[in-house]
């Protein structure tokens, strides 16, 4: 019997169950090893259950976590794969990310039978997305388009784009990248219209704090650059105190030792953003998104964050 090295937990979704996989890959190269010394675990979460409503009306992104927290907490499994815009910006106590994969395409997808830009839908044409973010951005350049609630996994979503059952649909480019579906998009919207979520495109992992084992093990396949990223967006969105109730985007790179950030807060309806742009070193990431973030809330109108 193999010994195993490594118990990895992870959603069931077509998706998560690719970024997993990519993450066994990642290891068995790393340690020279077959991937079966990495058992994947699949764990089912409150947020895969509940599709008729939207993540911010029953509970925020910890719905697609806790059962995962749960088990690694109990030593169920020693890390937890997440897609980094579902990781709440508060882990419980004894939980942490060690880092992430280099980040994939951060940008959103448009699939729709009418073409590849918003502006190619027609007049109050009906775009499905769970997303409050998504909704916002596209009734900023498209008041007339009208926003369905629409969950589900990848596939479920482009078939009903494809089919007609609704006009248009947004996904992250880089979930389709990971499923090998990037064709089906048909266009690839700017960032300069659609900043993308707080953590978009980057696959994170949990761990135990005190687990050193599994942290030494997981070390050589984490980016730093991606790491400084992902810090200053979750000191942005934790300084706003950003749910699933408030669409809020945010994005950060790293140039010549610098970390760029903007970020976003935006009223549901689209009307009115409020936007904020900040740089500092790779080692003051967390403060300098903490600082924006709260910059941002204190130009906030009343109302705009429940």
């Amino acid at each position: 019997m193999t010994d195993t090295l490594l118990r990895i937990g992870t959603r069931g979704s077509p998706l998560a169950l690719a970024q997993a996989h990519q993450v066994r890959s990642l290891l068995a190269r790393l340690h020279r090893c077959d991937e079966s010394r990495f058992e994947i675990i699949v764990i089912k979460t409150t947020g895969d259950v509940i599709q008729d409503r939207p993540l911010g009306e029953a509970g925020g992104k910890g719905l697609f976590t806790k059962e995962i927290d749960a088990a690694m907490l109990d030593g169920a499994i020693d890390i937890a794969v997440h897609s980094s815009k579902d990781l709440p910006t508060m882990l419980p106590d004894g939980i942490f990310v060690p880092g992430y994969l280099p980040r994939e395409d951060v940008r959103d997808a448009l699939i729709s039978r009418h073409g590849g830009t918003i502006a190619d839908l027609p007049r109050g044409a009906v775009l499905g997305t769970a997303s409050l973010r998504r909704q916002a951005q596209v009734k900023r350049l498209r008041p007339d388009i009208r926003i369905e609630l629409l969950r589900g996994n990848v596939e479920t979503r482009l078939r009903k784009a494809e089919s007609g059952e609704i006009d248009a649909t947004l996904l992250a480019l880089a979930g389709l990248n990971r499923l090998g579906l990037s064709h089906r998009a048909t266009g690839v919207l700017p960032i300069e219209d659609f900043l993308p979520a707080v953590g978009q495109g980057a696959i994170g992992l949990t761990a135990r704090n005190r687990d050193a084992a599994s942290q030494d093990k997981i070390a050589g396949i984490l980016d730093a650059d991606t790491g400084h990223a992902l810090t200053a967006e979750r000191a942005f969105l934790a300084a706003l105190d950003g749910s699933c109730r408030t669409p809020i985007a945010g994005h950060a790179r790293v140039a010549n030792g610098l970390v760029v950030f903007q970020g976003m807060v935006l009223r549901l309806d689209g009307i009115e953003t409020f936007d904020i742009s900040a740089q500092d070193t790779i080692e003051n990431a967390h403060a300098m998104g903490e600082r924006a973030g709260r910059q941002l809330l204190a130009r906030l109108p009343e109302g705009v964050l429940p």
